[in-house]
C-alpha cells in the first residue's frame, strides 16, 4: 500500500497523548510539542498502522470476505460448506446476511462494516451452515455452534439491533 501524505501537528497543550485521524487522503497525527523527532517517527508509524487496520476492519473487500469464509468453513465446518461467491451488499435492511444454497452465494449486509471481526465471522459461519443445512433446525444450529463465539456474537447483534431500534432478523430468534 502506498504511504499516505502525513501531517504532524505539535501542541504545547498536549502532554502525553497521541492521536490520529484521516482527513481525505491525508493522515493527521497530533503529538505533544515536547516529543523528540525519533519519538515522533515511532508514533507516526504506529498511528498510520492503526488507522490502516481500522480501515481494513471496517470493510474488507469482497475477495477478502470470500477468503475469510473459506477459512472459516475449513476451521469450523470441516470444509463442507464451499461457497461460490461471498460479497457485501447494501440492500439488506432486515438481515445480517443471506445464503442461496442453489447457487452457493452468500451476501453480507454492509451494516456490519466496522463491527468486530468475530461478529462478521459469526454471520459468515451462520450463512455457510446454510450450505450444509438450509433450514434453521437443530442440525443447522449444531453446525453454527462449532464457532466458539456464536453466542457472544448473537448477543452483540441483538444489542446492536436494540440500540439501532431495528427488529433483529427472525433467524436470530429461531433457536
Amino acid at each position: 500500500m502506498d504511504q499516505p501524505e502525513i501531517e504532524v501537528r505539535r501542541s504545547k497543550r498536549r502532554r502525553r497523548t497521541v492521536s490520529a485521524y484521516k482527513d481525505g487522503d491525508k493522515v493527521v497525527v497530533l503529538i505533544p510539542a515536547s516529543m523528540s523527532r525519533a519519538q515522533e517517527a515511532e508514533w507516526v508509524e504506529t498511528m498510520v498502522t492503526r488507522l490502516e487496520r481500522q480501515e481494513k476492519r471496517k470493510r474488507p473487500s469482497d475477495e477478502q470476505l470470500f477468503k475469510r469464509a473459506v477459512e472459516l468453513s475449513e476451521r469450523f465446518l470441516g470444509g463442507l460448506a464451499q461457497p461460490d461467491s461471498v460479497r457485501w451488499v447494501d440492500n439488506q435492511n432486515s438481515r445480517w446476511g443471506s445464503c442461496s444454497p442453489g447457487d452457493r452465494s452468500i451476501r453480507v449486509s454492509s451494516r456490519l462494516q466496522g463491527t468486530p471481526t468475530w461478529v462478521v465471522d459469526y454471520v459468515l459461519v451462520h450463512e455457510l451452515a446454510h450450505l450444509i443445512e438450509p433450514a434453521h433446525d437443530e442440525k443447522f444450529w449444531a453446525w453454527v455452534a462449532h464457532y466458539p463465539k456464536s453466542e457472544r456474537a448473537r448477543g452483540y447483534l441483538l444489542g446492536y439491533s436494540a440500540a439501532a431500534q431495528i427488529d433483529p432478523p427472525s433467524s436470530e430468534l429461531d433457536q
